[in-house]
């Protein structure tokens, strides 16, 4: 009976331990994924640039959005801090921000035709 107490707290103490190493105290990162819309009856080239307010750039994309068509962006940021992402073409300019400590998942939809872009976002995952 004794070997048996000894074992469990011998388990116990190894997944304590394992876990300490494996960095779970750490905050898990946060993410964005924006969706860029094309309504319009011509193709768009976008940029898209995802930024901390510490002046970190966690990501940059350009691409060509078809009529008809979505693009989805994707960006790993970092857990704390307030985030912007920037999406712009040749004609317009729209942007979208959210703070990593409150919000682990952030979406943002863009959609654009020849006379309107309507932007949206929310936090999806909360912290």
């Amino acid at each position: 009976m004794e070997r048996r107490r000894l074992l469990a707290a011998s388990a116990g103490a190894l997944a304590a331990s394992s876990a300490g190493c494996l960095g779970r105290g750490d905050p898990e990162p946060g993410r964005l994924d924006v969706t860029v819309r094309n309504d319009g009856d011509g193709p768009v080239d976008v940029d898209v640039v995802v930024e901390g307010d510490d002046g970190t750039t966690y990501a940059e994309a350009s691409d060509r959005v078809d009529a008809g068509v979505a693009r989805a962006f994707e960006a790993t940021v970092g857990a704390t801090g307030r985030h912007e992402v920037t999406v712009k073409s040749a004609d317009w300019e729209c942007q979208l921000a959210w703070n990593a400590d409150t919000c682990r998942l952030y979406d943002g939809r863009i959609a654009v035709d020849a006379e309107i872009v309507e932007v949206a976002g929310e936090c999806v995952a909360p912290r």
